[in-house]
């Protein structure tokens, strides 16, 4: 991906599940769709330690 260009993308999720994300996202002053984007980070990070970076 180059420079700061973020291709819109739609997730369907509980209203409870993103109740929690808001919540987990202000105490760590972020919005709910950049912890989202924390989260799905830490989660390819941790895939590609344990399996080979992905090209």
């Amino acid at each position: 991906m180059a420079g700061n260009y973020y291709p819109p993308f739609s997730l369907r999720i509980s209203e409870e599940l993103l109740d929690k994300i808001k919540y987990i996202a202000e105490e760590n002053k972020r919005s709910a769709n950049k912890e989202i984007e924390f989260v799905l980070e830490q989660y390819v990070k941790k895939y590609e330690k344990e399996n080979g970076k992905i090209d």
